[in-house]
């Protein structure tokens, strides 16, 4: 017996390593993992000498292999003649801890999961299925079925719920700058044709269709600066800032360059610092564009006569804080966590009419990231929005450019 036994042994080990190792080529490591385990289950089932223990009966939590399954991320459901026989904690925590002993097609509650389940071990395709709308209604997952034993099959779990938003952000990201480029274009086209075709001998027809191409074509040019700029930052978001900015001085300058340009509300703009504020760890020309974008939001949507306030102040925890405020209609709660998304606008149409792009808040919240600050959005309708940037304070002295001995500020 013992030599028959140890026989049995040896052949459970030695397929066990034959399928983890066709599937390490096939599928990579974790899947190989996982069917080595679950082939390993399979062969103790198998060979128990328990003469009271049926061939399909659950793998207890008291046998080896419960540890090992619960080492691995993923939920990982090992499912004997139709039956779940065991279950790692990820398992257990998506589905349940009963789905023990349960019919794998009740323990999972997903048609397409049934219909792959059913198949047979032949015929199972070496790819996953995906589930859609498994646990949650958005959520996305990657079912492996992996036969390992006559009547004994290994299923893994894999959550694609984060790819899948990606790649619907993505894709929404294209179809949305490819309109977003395609209304200025198609009206250039339109006005140039008609220029070439009849108007273009009335001075005044002709100054006025070319008055219209121009704010069309700029208007093509700040929404491609807008991607190229949105671009960058995004590519450089693992690299964290480390130069000293004092952000008092930014604003101020900020603040003198919107008053120097002749925008019609720069009467309105108010700038506030504290004295002897930290340095942050910044980008400087990120932070300067920023600010451009909040003060500029905020002049173009606030009421004429009304201030816009841009303010630096000390915060909490050694953090240094911007705020620009205006008083002007406000915007709804269910706008607000919109807000930062690419495109997204409260009135699409006044935002286009203002040489909007729709990327301006999605570029500040980049900016945010890249240098491991937060962003609130505060708005009351009808009494007008606040934009807090909260960014975390160095210890450093701040460099005076080029010209002259370094300045040591406190």
């Amino acid at each position: 017996m013992t030599g028959s036994l140890t026989t049995r042994i040896g052949w459970a080990v030695g397929l066990a390593l034959a399928t983890a190792l066709v599937i390490l080529v096939r599928a990579g490591a974790e899947a190989a993992l996982v069917a080595l385990f679950g082939a390993l289950a399979a062969g103790v089932a198998a060979i128990r000498p328990d003469p009271a223990l049926p061939a399909a009966a659950p793998v207890g939590g008291d046998t080896p292999i419960e540890p090992f399954l619960d080492a691995i991320a993923s939920p990982v459901l090992l499912v004997s003649a139709g039956r779940v026989a065991s279950a790692n904690r990820a398992a257990r925590a998506l589905l349940g801890g009963h789905i023990v002993g349960e019919d794998v097609r009740v323990a999972l509650r997903h048609p397409t999961a049934a219909a792959r389940l059913a198949e047979e071990a032949s015929a199972l395709p070496d790819q996953p299925v995906e589930l859609a709308g498994f646990g949650q209604r958005d959520e996305r997952w990657l079912m492996h079925v992996t036969p390992v034993g006559p009547a004994t099959r290994l299923v893994q779990l894999v959550d694609e719920t984060g790819s899948h938003a990606a790649e619907r952000m993505r894709t929404d990201f294209v179809a949305n700058a490819s309109h977003e480029l395609r209304t200025p274009l198609a009206s250039i086209l339109g006005y140039v044709e008609t220029l070439a075709d009849v108007a273009g001998d009335d001075p005044a027809i002709r100054n006025r269709f070319l008055r219209i191409i121009l704010d069309e074509a700029r208007r093509m040019q700040r929404l491609v600066e807008d991607l190229i700029s949105l671009s960058r930052i995004e590519a450089e978001k693992h690299r964290r800032p480390t130069a000293p900015v004092d952000l008092a001085a930014l604003v101020a300058e900020v603040c003198d360059e919107l008053r120097r340009a002749g925008h019609p509300r720069a009467a309105d703009l108010a700038c506030r610092t504290e004295p002897d504020l930290p340095p942050v760890a910044a980008d400087r020309p990120q932070l300067s564009q920023l600010l451009h974008n909040l003060a500029g939001n905020a002049l173009k949507y606030g009421r004429p006569d009304t201030p816009v306030t841009l303010a630096v102040a000390a915060g909490e925890r050694r953090t240094v804080t911007l705020s620009v405020a205006d008083e002007g209609e406000g915007i709804a709660p269910e706008h607000v966590p919109r807000l930062t998304e690419r495109f997204y606008r409260v009135d699409a149409g006044r935002s286009r009419a203002m040489g909007g792009t729709g990327l301006g808040l999605a570029i500040v919240k980049h900016i945010v990231e890249h240098h491991r600050g937060r962003l609130d959005i505060a708005s009351r309708v009808g009494a007008g929005t606040t934009v807090t940037v909260t960014l975390p304070a160095i210890a450093a002295p701040i460099v005076t450019p080029p010209l002259g001995p370094a300045v040591m500020k406190p």
